[in-house]
């Protein structure tokens, strides 16, 4: 019993979008295999999800996990919205209850466990929640904040009131020259910034959420971010200057293709027969991500160009991907056209996609886990980023590690530009270089993982950091409290 009290318990809750669940799972898992007992956190949406998509609608993601002796238990909560309500439609209503509700149930959650008499000693969130060391505090807890994109983002978010004062964010004429005075970014194009340090309308509520989330942000006792030493130096070095920042990515299940958790919110096709018919390199595979939506008249040009280029291609094609009231953008006489040489499917397991010998390049909405996933696979990148991080990790690929080009060059997408940079990316010298690039970067984050690599030392820093930070908050008198 003694042994068990002195084992570290992290209550963990994840943004409740796929692209943060996914990392949030592996990091838990992590944790637990070095000596972590575990309180996983979804909302009652990302979980009916996440069964609905394995047809048992009791699924509990971690028995396979207890299983194996890792300590994890597994609990939801009400995001403030009813199961069924579609949240890729209302996003803004979806924002604000994250924004306003989801916190009263984290709350009454974390203080069930407390008073239950489990020893409790932190919670882990996601970053852009607003309220995590508030809670934190209120249950004499730690909090290590969670951050699932790069550091480079970070430092944008962290930094908005250097951009406010320079005249780059936040006000009617806006500043377009170069931004050269954030601390450990290098010189950045405001077009290379994230979508909501773009817009000028600035009072919507995924900017409240940037504004509260990064205010909280500070408080935190500790900062894990799902980046490699090595990709972003100068960045980290100045927010480890500030703060105690641990790079500890690529956060990968092991083995890389599967995961003994099931993380996906869409029922898996599985592809594997037929690009098994492909030969190697030869397809091009195409994702937009789980949440952010394409223009029809994009999705279009997109879809003409990929016919046009006469390259093979297999297409996840998500049902709500212009909208969820559009299940069919696409024209009927483009899937004739293409039939002999294409796959469109809804979802897939796309580490198990990219990680396929005919995989050859992939358009992507440059979400994190992609570029990190298709990295890892060495499959350089074709970039149309759509919403949030995206443009800024678009930057990294494109500009900082060549790993990749742009899908256009222009605001306007059309579909000759399209076909040509496809067949840049898929073939011929131009070809060849992207993927010498991305094996290089495939490397950095390879060694990062090793036993000596700069993730793996930051993980155990991180881990001796907080066991110490525990028994220093264990000596101090507990703080009295009058509250009923």
């Amino acid at each position: 019993m003694a042994e068990n009290r002195r084992k570290p318990h992290a209550i963990f809750i994840p943004y409740p979008l796929q692209g943060h669940v996914i990392p949030s799972v592996q990091l838990a898992m992590k944790l637990a295999s070095q000596g972590f007992t575990i309180t996983f956190v979804n909302t009652h949406f990302i979980h009916h999800q996440t069964c609905k998509a394995q047809s048992n609608m009791d699924l509990d993601i971690f028995s396979k996990a207890r299983a194996s002796g890792l300590d994890i238990r597994y609990a939801t909560v009400s995001d403030g919205l009813p199961v069924e309500f579609d949240r890729s439609l209302n996003h803004d209503q979806f924002m604000a209850a994250l924004l306003h509700v989801l916190s009263a149930h984290v709350e009454e959650l974390v203080g069930r466990i407390v008073r239950s008499g489990e020893s409790v000693h932190c919670i882990i969130a996601d970053t852009f929640f607003v309220w995590p060391s508030k809670i934190a505090k209120k249950f004499g807890l730690l909090y290590v904040s969670f951050w699932t994109e790069p550091a480079l983002v970070y430092s944008l978010y962290y930094h908005v009131d250097l951009l406010r004062l320079n005249g780059h964010f936040g006000c009617q004429d806006r500043r377009e020259d170069t931004i050269d005075y954030i601390p450990g970014v290098k010189a950045i194009e405001p077009k290379d910034m994230t979508s909501y340090l773009q817009e000028s309308e600035t009072t919507s509520v995924c900017h409240q959420i940037i504004y509260n989330s990064f205010n909280d942000a500070r408080n935190a006792d500790f900062t894990l971010c799902n980046t490699v030493e090595e990709l972003e130096p100068g960045t980290l070095r100045a927010l480890e200057d500030k703060m105690p920042y641990y790079a500890i990515g690529p956060i990968f299940p092991d083995g890389f293709i599967k995961s003994s958790v099931v993380t996906n919110l869409w029922s898996e096709s599985d592809c594997t027969q037929w690009l098994d018919k492909n030969s190697k390199g030869s397809v091009l595979y195409v994702s937009f991500g789980s949440y952010a939506h394409v223009t029809k008249k994009d999705l279009v040009e997109i879809a003409n160009g990929l016919a046009l280029s006469k390259v093979s291609f297999l297409w996840v094609l998500r049902p709500d991907i212009v909208s969820s009231d559009d299940a069919n953008p696409l024209p009927e006489e483009f899937k004739k056209e293409v039939a002999g040489r294409s796959m469109i499917i809804p979802w897939c397991s796309q580490r198990v996609v990219l990680s396929h010998p005919a995989i050859g390049g992939f358009l992507t909405h440059c979400g994190w886990n992609s570029i990190l996933e298709s990295t890892w696979c060495q499959v350089p990148l074709l970039c149309f980023p759509l919403l949030t991080d995206q443009f800024t990790n678009r930057k990294l690929v494109v500009e900082d590690w060549k790993t990749g080009i742009n899908l256009s060059s222009k605001k306007l997408i059309i579909k000759e530009e399209v076909s040509n940079n496809i067949n840049r990316l898929m073939t011929g010298e131009s070809g060849a270089e992207f993927r010498k690039k991305v094996t290089e970067v495939k490397k950095t984050l390879e060694n990062a993982l090793t036993p000596k690599g700069s993730s793996t030392q930051n993980m155990a820093k991180f881990i001796n950091d907080f066991n110490a930070k525990i028994e220093e908050t264990a000596q101090k008198p507990k703080p009295t409290s009058n509250s009923t």
